[in-house]
Order: C-alpha cells, then structure tokens, then sequence
C-alpha cells in the first residue's frame, strides 16, 4: 500500500534524524512518540519482532531507555524517495548502559511514511536486538 506525505527531502530527513533520532538520544519519549501514527508498525527484521501500535511502540520505548544510560546515533548515510514518501538511513547506534559498558550496532532503517509520521520502519540490526 502506498500512503501519501507533504514532506520533501528535507523534511524526511529532519522526520527520521532530528525528530526521531535525535529524541531517542535525549531520552524524550513523547517527542519520540509524536513521529508514529496510532495503528504504526515497527519491526526489526533481523529478530523477527513487531511492535504494532502506538501503545506497544511505547512500551518498547519504555524498556529500550530503561536499559541504557547514554544513545548516540551517528554516521548517517541517507537516500530518500520524496515522491513515495520514503526514507532509508544507515548509521551507528552507540548505546552505553549504566556500568559504562557500550554496545555498538551498525543498522539501517527502512520508514514508510503516512501524513508526514511513521506508519511503518523496517529494522535491520547488526547484533543482538534491545528493541524487544
């Protein structure tokens, strides 16, 4: 199914990186929360594992941030497709626990987009998935 969007290039980006991204580094949940649609979808591919809807994407969130005291997402390689309202991006993800142990993943992300929020990502991680 293809959904529509309003947002150009720049705005998926800024959707995906400093909406998205940037407020799972700083912990905000609701930011975080405000980029998916009530009925949206995330899955990691490489676990197969979904969270579908809004209340269980928040639950998901609940725990990721629990169990990590420090995320850095970086290294952004993007591509976006602006007329279908897509965007891919792979990056590092640097997740620190409370002992100071860090996890590095290397993943990329497939968003779906539907009236300018997530409707569907499509994950695919480097190592053991910590979005359960």
């Amino acid at each position: 199914m293809q959904y529509q969007s309003s947002l150009d290039r720049k705005g998926l980006i800024d959707l995906a990186i400093n909406k998205y991204f940037a407020n799972v580094d700083k912990k905000d949940l609701e930011a975080v929360l405000d980029c998916f649609h009530d009925n949206a979808m995330m899955t990691t591919q490489t676990a197969f594992t979904t969270h579908a809807g809004k209340d269980n994407i928040k639950r998901m969130f609940k725990d990721f941030m629990s169990s990590f005291d420090v995320f850095v997402h970086r290294d952004f390689e993007i591509t976006v497709d602006q007329n279908n309202g897509r965007i891919v991006a792979s990056f590092v993800a640097e997740l620190t626990d409370a002992e100071g142990n860090k996890t590095y993943l290397e993943n990329t992300n497939f968003w779906r987009i539907r009236d300018d929020k997530f409707q569907e990502i499509y994950i695919y991680m480097s190592g053991a998935n910590v979005l359960v």
